[in-house]
């Protein structure tokens, strides 16, 4: 049967004003009442000025409630049940209303509603809105509108109509399409809920929808509770000021990045939140997962919260953000959608089997922080695995008419390091980049509205001063750098003076420094109701040291209160400030103190527990009691002894410190600036007691020991902290983590004229008993404990400058790793992988490399002379300026390699593949072996001369 839109109003058209109670069209006003009923269907009230209609949510004329109420009303008039085509005909009207009022008199449209609320329709839109009646609606499309309004024949009729409507009032055809996309998305939950309340008025109804309506209404008001959070989280405070986030955000800038991990530096910056829009608004890219990455402190979480906030003002009910920290994901699940399932802390999915394939929801999942999912001790996959889930996900997405979900994911570009070839192909990757001179005079202007004009003028001023160095200038292009920097000068605790001689790393240390100490000392004083002594200071400081070793060893942001309380019981003076404190405070004495400085309560299921407000915070603290242990290991001993810990103690310790997981980068950084600006640093002392340990640990000491089995001690320590890990893994952190500290020394002795006797051998001293080819090798295998490509990734950024002088490497996988300048006389590489490898400058001659993967791998400048290179792939690979003098190349793959400037003499090329490969200004010489060479033709920039002599013309 088919049915007309207007049908049932016409029908109902002369008894409708018994229908509205005379209050009613008082308080609804009655002039707007009396033009609604007088409309020959129910959207064509959108013929009114717009303004007119949006009171209309209040005094109820168009709510749900009212459309099951007109339908029992015609049911009771009529003693005939409406079909189903003629109760969709009707309510679906009703309920497009309800979605357009609702969206366009929620707080954020009210700027929008005044712009266009006076304008009166046009003659051709209100011609338009006319002939919708005529509009004719048969079983099956009704049964079609009630499964998926957005989706149905109905959709696209009342679209067009409402498009018209309000590109006619004053809205950009992109403003007017957004708008009514919500509207439409947004008029599924109003339809059902109306048909549902009409109940038996409307013939088969029941048979159709049973009780499915229930659970859609409750998955709709879990929806708004959930987005009502969202919405918090823009104003949470920033730090421990009086503003919020909101108050100080700038929208960031950001650079495309290339497959290779590479940043378009000649591309123009553009907006983050309009090239997210934009490629939300491109259906043709869903497959494409949103990849946002960036250094510390460049603003990642802080976006994906205000745009959380943004899609929920703006987009929803198109897109419904989902704010996810991966740091609270303590373990992945074999697939995305299980992960997803555990992560989302809301009703509507965890009680909904079939919330990722409901039509009528579309959500935009915002994944922060996939630097936290790096340490394979931590979850059941690692970053590698997680991102191949996402990719794929995205690509059901896309595919799946049930699933049209997108996934934005943000983290810190180091974290990527050695994975950069396994990550998936589906990511529209970008790079956050500094904060230009207009974004940072936007930041200015927002802080003077929260400090006054006086204070900021100063603070630029400051910056601008001759005497501030270019690095603290640069510094303050970064978001949490650029805020503590402020509030600091703000609070008279910052001079130009301070910066003097600073490295990059060092001035940022000291803005660190420098606001721990502000914190400390001047923001936090009534935590104990009284000034801290000096004393007391340094024992605060070692409760925030002992709190960030908890959070880092914990994986994340967030460590047990219990675990922290534990490692300063034996501090005197730190213990004694939380038996006073509790005195003061009760029992949440230490989350109370902790929460006063840079830290917070955990939230949820980790309630029992405190987060700093950003990681670089626990990974500078962290950094800092690494050093001061260090710094314990080398303190003379008494009555002669060389050393005041004994070996025992620092082996222990070292368990303790470092047998957590892999050091970052960042840590790596923070404590080498640290150890080199301190008088307290004995390098040449700290080299021989890591060294003694590597050694023990080579042999297996600790780990096969009886009594006094520390990497056991430790895996139980963690363990009681719930920290999943086992012993083996502990032992291997351990000992890779003091190889990357020896390397740093190593290199940092390079450097210095003094510290000659500094020299790290990872397989001994060559040409020594100590020395044993396959160490490396044994080290790598044993490191697959920890997971795949476990060494690679723990210490493949630290190997540059090693000395690996004939070490046996053979079938390794060094992919990506950083081996610049590093000593490889004679190594055995056969069958390595080293595909992407940094090798810059590395000393390779008579290194056997046959059948190794150096595909993509950077050699610029690397001394390869008599290196034997037979068979090996080199396609893509950098050898410019690289010194091949007598090496032997034969049947290697040189396609698309950069050999510019290259020096061949004396190499063997017979059979090489030289397709496209770049010869400009190579050397070579009447020894060079050019025999059966394939694909010269194809090469790029082949001298004249080569050309002469091999009869090319």
């Amino acid at each position: 049967m088919v049915t007309q839109l207007k049908k049932v109003w016409k029908v109902l058209n002369t008894d409708i004003r018994e229908f509205w109670h005379p209050a009613e069209v008082v308080a609804s006003g009655a002039d707007v009442s009396k033009a609604i009923v007088d409309c020959s269907l129910p959207l064509g009230v959108l013929a009114l000025p717009l303004a007119a209609i949006a009171p209309q949510v209040s005094a109820g004329l168009f709510v749900v409630g009212t459309t099951a109420r007109i339908i029992k009303f015609y049911h009771e008039k009529t003693k005939d049940q409406l079909t189903l085509e003629d109760g969709v005909a009707f309510a679906s009207q009703l309920a497009y209303l309800e979605s357009f009022q609702a969206i366009l008199s929620s707080p954020e449209n009210q700027a929008l509603l005044k712009r266009i609320g006076q304008t009166p329709v046009s003659e051709t839109v209100k011609k338009q809105i006319e002939n919708l009646g005529e509009f004719q609606i048969n079983e099956q499309q009704s049964r079609k509108v009630i499964s998926c309004f957005h989706e149905s024949e109905l959709a696209p009729v009342f679209n067009e109509m409402l498009l018209a409507r309000l590109v006619q009032a004053g809205l950009t055809v992109a403003e007017a399409e957004i708008l009514t996309e919500r509207v439409s998305r947004n008029t599924h939950r109003y339809l059902n809920q109306a048909l549902a309340e009409a109940g038996d008025a409307v013939k088969h109804l029941a048979q159709i929808y049973r009780d499915g309506w229930r659970k859609d209404i409750e998955k709709y008001d879990n929806i708004d509770e959930y987005l009502q959070e969202i919405a918090k989280k823009a104003d949470d405070k920033v730090f421990v000021e009086n503003f919020t986030i909101r108050d100080i955000y700038v929208s960031l800038k950001a650079k495309p990045v290339d497959k290779n991990g590479d940043v378009d530096e000649n591309a123009e910056g553009f907006y983050l939140e309009t090239w997210a829009k934009e490629v939300l608004n491109h259906s043709r890219k869903q497959d494409k997962v949103m990849f946002i990455q960036g250094g510390p402190g460049r603003g990642k979480s802080v976006f994906c919260r205000m745009f959380a906030e943004l899609v929920r003002q703006h987009l929803h009910p198109i897109w419904t953000p989902v704010l996810i920290r991966l740091r609270d994901i303590p373990k992945l699940q074999p697939s995305f959608r299980e992960t997803l399932r555990e992560a989302v802390n809301a009703d509507f999915a965890e009680s909904d089997d079939g919330w990722l394939t409901d039509r009528n929801t579309r959500f935009l999942f915002l994944l922060d922080g996939f630097d936290e999912l790096v340490m394979e001790g931590r979850s059941s996959g690692g970053l590698e695995e997680f991102l191949k889930q996402v990719g794929q996900f995205q690509r059901d997405c896309q595919q799946s008419k049930d699933m049209g979900h997108w996934v934005l994911i943000t983290g810190r570009a180091l974290a990527l390091h050695n994975i950069e070839r396994q990550m998936p192909h589906n990511l529209e990757r970008v790079e956050i980049q500094p904060m230009d001179d207009k974004l940072q005079q936007q930041w200015f202007s927002k802080w003077s509205a929260q400090i006054g004009t006086n204070k900021t003028l100063v603070f630029q001023q400051f910056l601008q001063d001759k005497r501030c160095p270019y690095r603290v200038r640069e510094l303050a292009r970064e978001p949490l750098l650029l805020y503590m920097l402020a509030a600091m000068h703000r609070d008279g605790k910052l001079t130009v003076e301070m910066f003097e001689s600073a490295s990059s790393i060092g001035a940022k240390i000291l803005i660190y420094q420098t606001s721990l100490k502000w914190v400390l000392t001047e923001q936090r004083k009534e935590w104990l109701n009284r000034q801290l002594t000096a004393m007391e200071t340094a024992g605060l400081e070692r409760i925030l040291a002992e709190a960030a070793l908890c959070v880092v060893q914990s994986g994340g942001e967030c460590a047990g209160l219990g675990m922290v309380e534990e490692r300063i019981k034996d501090n005197d003076v730190a213990a004694g400030l939380i038996r006073q404190a509790r005195e003061r405070l009760g029992d949440d004495a230490l989350k109370n103190a902790l929460a006063a400085f840079y830290l917070q309560p955990g939230t949820g299921d980790k309630s029992g527990s405190v987060e700093f407000a950003h990681k670089s915070f626990s990974e500078f603290l962290f950094a800092q009691r690494l050093k001061e242990s260090l710094e314990e290991w080398t303190d003379p001993g008494r009555k002669g002894e060389e050393f005041l810990v004994k070996n025992a103690q620092i082996a222990w310790e070292i368990y303790d410190l470092l047998g957590y997981g892999g050091l970052r980068q960042e840590i790596v950084e923070y404590l080498m600036a640290l150890l080199t600006a301190s008088d307290e640093f004995r390098a040449m002392q700290l080299f021989k007691r890591l060294d003694n340990f590597y050694v023990r640990w080579c042999d297996g000491e600790f780990i096969d020991a009886l009594q006094d089995n520390y990497p056991q001690k430790k895996m139980s320590q963690l363990q009681g902290q719930n920290i999943q890990i086992g012993v083996r893994q502990v032992d291997i952190y351990a000992g890779l983590n003091v190889m990357i500290l020896l390397l740093e020394l190593n290199r940092y002795a390079q450097s210095r004229d003094d510290l000659e006797n500094i020299a790290f051998y990872p397989c001994g001293q060559e040409g020594t008993d100590s020395f044993d080819s396959d160490q490396l090798l044994r080290i790598i295998g044993y490191s697959s404990c920890i997971g795949v490509s476990g060494f690679l990734k723990t210490v493949g950024g630290f190997l540059s400058g090693a000395d690996l002088s004939r070490v046996d490497l053979s079938r390794a996988d060094l992919s990506r790793a950083d081996l610049s300048d590093t000593i490889l006389w004679g190594a055995i590489l056969s069958y390595a992988i080293l595909s992407g490898a940094v090798l810059s400058r590395a000393i390779l001659s008579y290194a056997i490399l046959s059948r190794a993967i150096l595909s993509d791998a950077v050699l610029s400048g690397a001394d390869l002379s008599r290196a034997n290179l037979s068979s090996a792939i080199l396609s893509d690979a950098i050898l410019s300026e690289a010194i091949l003098s007598e090496a032997i190349l034969s049947n290697a793959d040189l396609s698309d390699a950069d050999l510019s400037s290259a020096d061949l003499s004396s190499a063997n090329l017979s059979s090489a593949n030289l397709s496209y490969a770049n010869l400009k200004n190579i050397f070579w010489d009447e020894y060079t072996k050019w025999e059966n060479v394939q694909n010269l033709e194809t090469a790029k920039n082949v001298p004249e001369a080569l050309k002469l002599q091999l009869g090319l013309g």
